[in-house]
């Protein structure tokens, strides 16, 4: 693969017609024009892919290459589809009100057609490395993939995560300690200590505060899986936790917090 200029160009709307998940799922491909040896060149997946539009991510990729702050890296960014809320989630477990029930068929999509698409349209034997990042329920989903398939990805960004996911409502006797759908997940399983983590979490998040100790719960839910994840073995330099003061639950915050995710990940 030999490009030409270092900028960062769209390179297309690709279509794929998933088996798993019975649609069409588009998704836009971000591609660096300076990398002549594709082995050097890494793959970053990205939930929510539609809203890199609104950002626009480009212009944050052209600004970090041309100050030549990351290595080269190729963007994905898989559009939603209306059956966001069954199709994103845990694979292991759809959360109490039956929603993510397709999770895994979404991480069987990416693992089983996305990714052969990739490499066999944009001729690229293998990536240096991939990693699957996203926002809001895209961020548990992105987080539940890369942490059930070291053996593929090994960074995660997490974008106002969705870590309440839980199995239990607070009617039904719910408890932060048991029924965290995530936490559980990181408390029971294999820990790879290869892999690294990026959370980013805003102070205007939400007002929740499910436990009334001053935190919102967005906040306290980041926070208690970091706990569980330095339980595991896992030393600071592999978490990133990024707090915003001003940051909401909305595009323009995950646009401000990318370029410390990207630089964290693959920075010079």
């Amino acid at each position: 693969m030999q490009l030409e200029e270092k900028r960062i160009i769209l390179i297309e709307e690709n279509l794929i017609r998933s088996e798993h998940l019975g649609r069409i799922v588009k998704f836009d491909c971000y591609l660096p024009a300076s990398v002549s040896d594709s082995t050097q060149l890494s793959l970053l997946l990205i939930n929510d892919g539609q809203d890199l539009l609104q950002m626009p991510f480009d212009q944050i990729m052209n600004d970090l290459y041309r100050k030549d702050e990351i290595e080269p890296l190729f963007c994905v960014g898989i559009h939603c589809s209306e059956d966001r809320k069954m199709e994103y989630g845990i694979a292991s477990q759809p959360d109490y009100m039956g929603r993510g029930a397709k999770a895994g068929l979404y991480t069987a999509f990416i693992l089983d057609e996305l990714l052969p698409f990739i490499y066999r349209k944009y001729q690229i034997a293998a990536f240096k490395e991939k990693s699957v990042a996203g926002f809001s329920l895209g961020g548990l989903m992105a987080l539940d993939i890369v942490w059930n398939h070291s053996d593929e990805f090994k960074k995660t960004g997490v974008f106002s995560g969705s870590l309440w996911w839980r199995q239990k409502s607070y009617d039904d006797g719910y408890t932060d300690d048991a029924d965290r759908i995530m936490h559980n997940q990181v408390r029971n399983g294999w820990a790879d200590q290869s892999l690294k983590f990026f959370f980013q979490a805003g102070l205007l998040d939400e007002n929740n505060d499910r436990n009334n100790n001053g935190i919102i719960d967005s906040v306290d839910d980041v926070l208690d899986l970091i706990r569980e994840l330095k339980k595991k073995g896992y030393r600071n330099e592999s978490i990133h936790y990024l707090e915003l003061a001003d940051g909401k639950h909305d595009v323009p915050t995950w646009a401000k917090a990318l370029p410390d995710f990207l630089k964290w990940g693959w920075g010079k």
